[in-house]
C-alpha cells in the first residue's frame, strides 16, 4: 500500500529537532559514499518562465530512494498563487515498492531550515549572539525556530521589501526591523538570505569579520543570485552538493562565469566538514558562507521520518496503486 500524506498532514507529523538530525545524518552519509544524489536536471517551457527540476536521492541506510518534482513558476505570483509547488515520491530500496507520495511545501520549508541550522552549528563562530534575516516569509520563520536550536540568539534583526511583511514577522519573533539590507547584514553575526532574488541583495562589501552567511533563498536558476560576485569571493564557500552549485546556483556560477575565482573556490561539501573530511571554521574573523539550493536527499530524511511517524500515529491515507 501506498501511504498519501497530504499538507495538513505533514504539518501534524513534522518535528524540526527530528529533521534537524536526520539532515545532519543525511548529509554526513552523502560524504560516505552511503547515500547519493545526482544534481537535478531542470525542464523549461519554451515561451513561459516555469521551471521543473526532478530533485533525486537514494540512501543506503534509510532505504529509500525519493524524487521531489519542484515546479518553479513565477508567473503564478500574479495570480496570487504560490511560485514554488512540489510533490514527493518515495519507494523503497529495497524491492522498489512505492512507499509514499507526500506534499512538498512544509517538506521543503522545515529541511531547509534544518540545513540552515545543522551548517550553522558547524561553521558560525560559538558566539554568535545577533541573527539576522533578509527576508521575512515563511521560511525566515523556520530559519527563526531551527536556528534558535543551535545558538542562542539574544537579538533579531529583519528586513524585508514588503514592509507589511516584516512588521508582521516581528511581532511574531521579537525581531527589530531595518530600513536596508545593509543595516541587517552589519549587525548580524549569522545572516540568513531568504529572497527569491534574481540580483543580488546583499553586497560583500558589507560582510564583517567572523560573520556566517546562510545563502538559501534563491531559486535553483543560473541566472538568480542573492550574494555578490564580491561576497562570495572573501566568504569560505561550503555547499550542500558541489554538482547541484555548480549546475544551478546562480550565487556560484555567475562570479565563476565572470572570473572572480575558479571552481576550487567552492572549499568543502557540508557532509565534508561533519564527518571531519574538511575543517569548519578556521579563523574566527574567518567569513563563512553556506550556498544551499536544497538536495533531493534533505528531502528523504524528511520523508523517512514522516513515514515512519505516519505508521506509529495511523496517520494519512493508504492507496493500492497496482489495483
Amino acid at each position: 500500500m501506498t501511504l498519501i500524506l497530504t499538507r495538513s498532514d505533514v504539518l501534524r507529523l513534522i518535528t524540526l529537532p527530528e529533521v534537524f538530525t536526520a539532515v545532519q545524518r543525511a548529509h554526513a552519509d552523502l560524504a560516505r559514499g552511503e547515500a547519493v544524489a545526482p544534481a537535478p536536471p531542470a525542464m523549461r517551457l519554451p515561451g513561459t518562465d516555469a521551471a521543473f527540476l526532478v530533485m533525486a536521492a537514494a540512501s543506503r541506510p534509510a532505504g529509500l530512494a525519493v524524487v521531489k518534482l519542484l515546479a518553479d513558476m513565477p508567473s503564478n505570483a500574479d495570480h496570487g498563487l504560490p511560485v514554488q509547488r512540489s510533490a514527493i515520491l518515495a519507494v523503497s530500496a529495497a524491492d522498489g515498492s512505492c512507499e509514499a507520495l507526500i506534499d512538498g511545501a512544509a517538506v521543503t520549508r522545515v529541511r531547509t531550515a534544518a540545513a540552515s541550522a545543522v551548517a550553522t552549528a558547524a561553521l558560525a563562530r560559538p558566539d554568535s549572539r545577533v541573527l539576522g534575516l533578509v527576508g521575512a516569509g515563511a521560511l525566515a520563520r523556520a530559519h527563526v525556530h531551527a536556528l534558535a536550536a543551535v545558538l542562542p540568539f539574544d537579538r533579531i534583526v529583519v528586513w524585508s521589501r514588503t514592509e507589511a511583511t516584516a512588521r508582521a514577522f516581528a511581532a511574531e519573533t521579537g525581531a527589530e526591523i531595518c530600513t536596508a539590507a545593509a543595516d541587517v547584514v552589519h549587525a548580524a553575526d549569522v545572516l540568513c538570505t531568504l529572497t527569491p532574488a534574481r540580483e543580488p541583495v546583499v553586497r560583500g562589501a558589507w560582510f564583517r569579520p567572523g560573520l556566517h552567511v546562510n545563502a538559501v533563498g534563491a531559486p535553483p536558476r543560473a541566472d538568480h543570485r542573492e550574494i555578490d560576485s564580491e561576497g562570495m569571493r572573501r566568504a569560505r564557500v561550503v555547499v550542500d552538493s558541489r554538482l547541484s552549485a555548480l549546475h544551478e546556483s546562480g550565487d556560484v556560477l555567475i562570479p565563476l562565469r565572470e572570473g572572480v575565482f575558479g571552481p576550487e573556490h567552492i572549499d568543502a561539501e557540508l557532509g565534508e566538514v561533519l564527518i571531519g573530511a574538511k575543517p569548519g571554521r578556521t579563523e574566527r574573523d574567518q567569513i563563512t558562507l553556506f550556498n544551499s539550493l536544497g538536495i533531493g536527499l534533505q528531502d528523504l530524511a524528511a520523508a523517512r521520518l514522516l513515514i515512519d511517524a505516519a505508521r506509529k500515529h495511523g496517520i494519512g491515507a493508504d492507496i493500492d496503486l497496482t489495483a
